[in-house]
C-alpha cells in the first residue's frame, strides 16, 4: 500500500439525480484521525459514502482512499477498508459462527481470534441467528466484523442511530481505542452531533448536496458564536459580520463565524459559545439570512 498523508481525499465529486444533485463537494480527511461528517437526513451524506465506495458510479470528481484511485484499485482498497450502516448487511439466518468463515474467505487479513475477542466484549451468541438480534447487537456485530481484518479506515454512515447512550458510548470509545493506531481513520457521518463533539477531529457540514463547511471540529467551535440581543440592538450590527439570525418575540440569536473580531466590535453584546447542531442549524438557514 502507498504511502498517504490523507484517509480520504474527495475533489469535486458530483452526483445528479432527479430532484437532488451532490454539487461540487471536495474535502479531506488526514490519516489517524476522525472525521464528522454533518447533515440532515436528504443532504447528501450517504449519496457521498456510497460514492467513495464505488457503489454508485459518479458524474464527475476524483476520489482517493488511503493514497489509491477508488475506482482503479477498487479491489485492493477494499481489503484495507470497512464500512458500517444503520442496518445490517448480513443476511438474517446467518450466525457469527457461519459469517467467520464466509469473511475468511472474503479477506486475505480476517483474524479470526480478534473477532471472537470482540464478540465476547460486546456479549454477542456466536450461534444465535442474526435476525434475533436486537438493532445495538447487529450494529456491534458489525463493528466487530468492521475490525477484525486490519482495516485502516472505517465508513460509518449513521450507524449510531436509534442506539440507546450506553451502547453509543460503548461504541464511540471502541473508535477512540482504534484511532490510538495512528494509521487507523474514521470518516463518521451522522446527524447526532452530540456523539461527534465527543470523539471527531474534523468536522464537514453538507446540507441539500452542498458543502457548508469543513475544518479542524475545535477550531470550529472556537471561532463561531452566537449573539444574543434585542433586536434593537441587532440592527446596529453590521450584516456582513451575521452568517443568519434567528428573530423571535423575544429578541435575536445571531451566529457569528468570528467570534474573537466580534467580541472586539460589539464588546458590549453577549457572544455565546455555540454548539456542532446549533452551527449546523445557523448555516443551514444561511441564504435566508434571518429565519424564526
Amino acid at each position: 500500500m502507498t504511502d498517504y498523508e490523507n484517509a480520504i481525499e474527495i475533489q469535486g465529486l458530483t452526483k445528479k439525480y432527479d430532484g437532488f444533485t451532490l454539487d461540487n463537494i471536495s474535502f479531506n480527511v488526514p490519516k489517524g484521525s476522525i472525521m464528522g461528517f454533518i447533515g440532515q437526513n436528504g443532504a447528501g451524506k450517504t449519496t457521498t459514502i456510497r460514492s467513495l465506495l464505488n457503489i454508485i458510479k459518479t458524474d464527475s470528481g476524483s476520489i482517493k482512499l488511503l493514497g489509491m484511485d477508488h475506482i482503479k484499485d477498487e479491489y485492493e482498497i477494499k481489503e484495507h477498508i470497512s464500512a458500517v450502516f444503520d442496518e445490517l448487511p448480513f443476511h438474517d439466518d446467518l450466525n457469527a459462527k457461519t459469517l467467520s468463515y464466509i469473511m475468511k474467505s472474503i479477506y486475505k487479513d480476517w483474524d479470526n481470534a480478534k473477532f471472537r475477542e470482540y464478540l465476547e466484549r460486546f456479549a454477542l451468541p456466536e450461534k444465535k441467528k442474526f435476525g434475533k438480534f436486537s438493532k445495538g447487537m447487529k450494529m456491534k456485530l458489525q463493528i466487530a466484523a468492521a475490525l477484525s481484518h486490519n482495516a485502516r479506515l472505517l465508513v460509518m454512515d449513521e450507524a449510531t442511530t436509534g442506539l440507546d447512550p450506553v451502547v453509543r458510548n460503548e461504541i464511540l470509545d471502541i473508535f477512540l481505542e482504534y484511532l490510538q493506531d495512528e494509521n487507523n481513520s474514521i470518516l463518521m457521518s451522522s446527524h447526532i452531533t452530540t456523539d461527534l463533539e465527543k470523539v471527531a477531529d474534523s468536522v464537514t457540514f453538507i446540507d441539500k448536496g452542498k458543502l457548508l463547511h469543513t475544518g479542524y471540529k475545535d477550531d470550529i467551535l472556537e471561532s463561531h458564536g452566537v449573539i444574543k440581543c434585542t433586536k434593537k440592538d441587532y440592527a446596529d450590527i453590521d450584516p456582513s459580520d451575521i452568517l443568519s439570525a434567528r428573530i423571535s418575540d423575544f429578541g435575536v440569536s445571531a451566529m457569528v463565524s468570528d467570534k474573537a473580531s466580534a467580541m472586539r466590535k460589539y464588546s458590549g453584546l453577549v457572544i455565546d459559545n455555540t454548539t456542532l447542531e446549533e452551527i449546523m442549524l445557523f448555516y443551514v438557514n444561511a441564504s435566508k439570512k434571518e429565519w424564526t
